[in-house]
Order: C-alpha cells, then sequence, then structure tokens
C-alpha cells in the first residue's frame, strides 16, 4: 500500500442530547479517499493524491488549524496503542509516536512486530490497527478512539443528591491510606491477603454480606472479595456490580516488592468502599454487588474467574456493571473522567456521562474500544459494564512502580468521579 499523508485537526464541537458528544463529522473536510481518526478534540486525517489537495483547500477555506506531518506513512503501519499509564512508551521506546493522547496513541508499527506484541490481557497495553477501531457510531470513513461529550443542563434529583453528599474525602482517604499501608498488594502476597480481610470486614460492618471467590495466579491460590446487598423487589428484580481491582504490582521487582498501588488501583478498590459507605442506607429494588478482583495485574484473573463462574440466569440478572481503575490522577488541565465500554454499553456510557453533568464538575471522554481492566471480560460476553478511568491527555507515570503513593492522589477529582457513579449506581437501583 502506498504511504499516506497525516495532518491532525481540532475539531470543534457541539453538543447534543444525552451527553452524547461531539464535533462536527469529518465529511465536514474530508472529501472521498480521506478517512480519519478522532482523538478527542483532535482528528488526523490520512489520505495521498489528488483527494488530499482537496481536502487541505477545504481546510484552508473553513480556516482549520492543521499540523501536516512532515513524512508520509504507510497506511499498514499506523497502529492504535491503548495503554495504562506509560507502559507501551516504557516497554517500545523507539516506537515512533504519532499522536500522543495520554491512554492512546497513534503509533508507526510494522504489522509483524504488532502482531508480536499479540492480544494480551495483561493489562499494560494493547496494539490495534487504526483501520480496525470501531467507531462511536456510523459516520462515513471517519473512526472514533474517543470523543468528547457535551453538557446537559439538568436539576439533580434530590435523593439522589443527599446519597451524592455522603461521599466523604475523609473515610475516602483512610480506607486509601490503609490499603497504601500493606506496602504491596500482590495478588500472591500475605499482604494481599490481609487486604482482603481489611476490605471484607469493612463491607461487612456497613451491613452487606460478604463471601471469598477463589482465583488461581500463576498457579498460586489468590482471591476475590464479594459483598452483596439484596434489593426489594421481586424474585425477576437484577443486579448492579461495582467493581475494581484490590491487587497492586511493582513490574521491576518481585512479589514482595513495594507496590503502594495508589492510584492502580487503591483509588479505586477505596471507591468501592466509598459508594458502599454511600448507598448502605439506601433502598432499591435491584441487588447491589461489590467485587474487589485479585489477580488483573496477571492478566484480568479475578475477573475472568467471576465471570466464568455466573450462572446464565446470574448473568441475566446484570443490568450494569461499573468499573473503577485508577481514578486518582489529574491527566488534563480540567478534571475529567473516561468512560470506556463497547456497544452493549451505551446506555451505561451515557447514563454515567448524564451523572457526571448533574451531579460533578467533571468533563467526560468516551470510548468503544474497551481494554486492559476488568470490564473486558463482562463485555465478552456481552454484558454492560464501563470502566470509568481517570481522563486521557495525559499519563499517570508512576504506575507499577514504588512511586505510585498516595501523596499523587488528586482527590477532588477522585471525589468527583465517586460522586458520578454514586448517582448513577443509585438511579440503577431504583429504575424499572
Amino acid at each position: 500500500m502506498k504511504p499516506v499523508k497525516l495532518a491532525i485537526c481540532q475539531a470543534p464541537r457541539q453538543g447534543t442530547s444525552r451527553q452524547r458528544s461531539v464535533a462536527a463529522p469529518s465529511s465536514d473536510l474530508a472529501p472521498s479517499g480521506i478517512s480519519s481518526l478522532r482523538f478527542g478534540d483532535d482528528v488526523v486525517y490520512c489520505g495521498t493524491g489528488k483527494p488530499w489537495g482537496e481536502f487541505k483547500d477545504r481546510a484552508n477555506r473553513a480556516r482549520a488549524a492543521v499540523r501536516e506531518h512532515p513524512e508520509a506513512v504507510d497506511r499498514k503501519r499506523l497502529h492504535v496503542v491503548i495503554q495504562k499509564g506509560r507502559l507501551f512508551q516504557l516497554e517500545h521506546p523507539d516506537v515512533p509516536v504519532l499522536v500522543d493522547k495520554g491512554r492512546f496513541l497513534l503509533v508507526d508499527l510494522a504489522p509483524s512486530r504488532a502482531r508480536k506484541m499479540g492480544k494480551r490481557d495483561v493489562p499494560c497495553f494493547s496494539v490495534r490497527p487504526a483501520d480496525a477501531l470501531k467507531a462511536t457510531r456510523a459516520r462515513g470513513q471517519h473512526r472514533v478512539v474517543f470523543e468528547t461529550a457535551g453538557r446537559a443542563a439538568a436539576a439533580p434529583d434530590p435523593a439522589i443528591q443527599r446519597l451524592v453528599n455522603r461521599i466523604s474525602r475523609q473515610s475516602y482517604e483512610a480506607d486509601l491510606t490503609r490499603l497504601v499501608g500493606f506496602t504491596t498488594r500482590n495478588s500472591t502476597s500475605p499482604q494481599y491477603a490481609a487486604a482482603c480481610d481489611f476490605v471484607d470486614q469493612t463491607l461487612a460492618a456497613l451491613g452487606y454480606t460478604t463471601s471469598r471467590q477463589t482465583i488461581q495466579v500463576n498457579g498460586s491460590p489468590s482471591q476475590n472479595v464479594v459483598a452483596t446487598r439484596i434489593g426489594s423487589g421481586p424474585a425477576s428484580r437484577g443486579e448492579v456490580l461495582v467493581s475494581a481491582h484490590l491487587d497492586s504490582i511493582n513490574l521491576a521487582g518481585g512479589t514482595a516488592s513495594p507496590a503502594p498501588g495508589a492510584d492502580d488501583d487503591g483509588s479505586g478498590s477505596a471507591g468501592v468502599i466509598e459508594i458502599a459507605r454511600a448507598l448502605k442506607d439506601h433502598t432499591g429494588r435491584h441487588d447491589l454487588r461489590l467485587v474487589l478482583f485479585g489477580g488483573e495485574e496477571q492478566g484480568l484473573l479475578g475477573s475472568k474467574r467471576y465471570v466464568a463462574a455466573l450462572t446464565p440466569a446470574a448473568r441475566a440478572k446484570i443490568r450494569a456493571v461499573v468499573h473503577m481503575d485508577m481514578i486518582g490522577s489529574l491527566n488534563s488541565p480540567n478534571p475529567s473522567v473516561l468512560l470506556e465500554g463497547a456497544a452493549v454499553s451505551q446506555a451505561v456510557i451515557d447514563g454515567l456521562a448524564t451523572a457526571a453533568s448533574i451531579y460533578s464538575g467533571l468533563a467526560v471522554q468516551t470510548s468503544l474500544n474497551a481494554s486492559n481492566s476488568d470490564h473486558v471480560p463482562f463485555i465478552r460476553k456481552n454484558l454492560p459494564a464501563v470502566l470509568t478511568i481517570e481522563g486521557t491527555d495525559g499519563a499517570n507515570t508512576a504506575i507499577h512502580s514504588p512511586q505510585d503513593t498516595l501523596d499523587r492522589i488528586n482527590f477532588d477529582l477522585a471525589l468527583d468521579i465517586l460522586r458520578m457513579n454514586t448517582a448513577f449506581v443509585a438511579d440503577a437501583l431504583v429504575s424499572a
């Protein structure tokens, strides 16, 4: 395939109903023969020959700010990376990065090398051919990596607002401090078992029925912690699931090496406890299930085990899965959250985005390219799961290291994400 030229343009945005962004369609600038990739408010156009000249003419007429890449690139070499922190760049520093949006990169990478990286579930990064990406919605040749949602004006529900107001920095920070204090939460370590005990005892004291689920991590036993509150509805009632992964890892060290995991994923684990605390007296018709997964860092092992053990009837009950992984690092000038799922998750994404607009000050980004966390096993079984994670554009560079410490947590961001999630879950528990 002939090399193509690349140009990056900041796209104008326009609000739409139910928070669903976003920008004017790529066809505004792109004639036939020019394709595009959306990275939030930036659109990458690629093409060659006469269509490229027409694209540049349209961009000039529109007075669009276009940055043209100095060299042409073989289209087959264009890959999108979805990463945690900077883990792809740390492992492959030689790969040219054409667009850097923190969690999302556009890179110049030989297809053979990309294939060798494989489709793996070790939650460091995934690599996908740019042409294979799913679009958020049909839009001609336009493909969406992630996009920015508009904000809808709506009044809060007083009952839900009261629950949201229960989110407390004091209790959240105390729980996160306790989790970080285990030094490591590697899934096969004694400290991880102690962290499970702490979470179990805390949720039980809040009135939830708790249990453990045994999992295997590289041949060694580990566990998930599960807590449940039964709803008031009939036997046909559903279930809303809130989750995070409790384990942490130090990639450069062994099992006992320091891995405080404050952001990844102490922030989400403490968030599950905080939501449990806020909703402990909330009467809903549906069941509330809380799950802290182990073995996430070794390949989503806890969530895979959990999903595999669900009976058909249990799968049918699940109305929504709200997963929290890394909610405490501010990666952009303004606080933002990325809602990442799949087509099956769209209603949950919409509901969370609406909750964010009413009960938080968060800017919302959305993506249907699910990767690298415990929402993925649910989605593979066609269950409506969404990852709620700190917004992209930059990246937390301290994860999977001894530097992922409490002093790096932005509590204002984490608490706003918890307010969004609490509002959505509270509403979902009572909805018909």
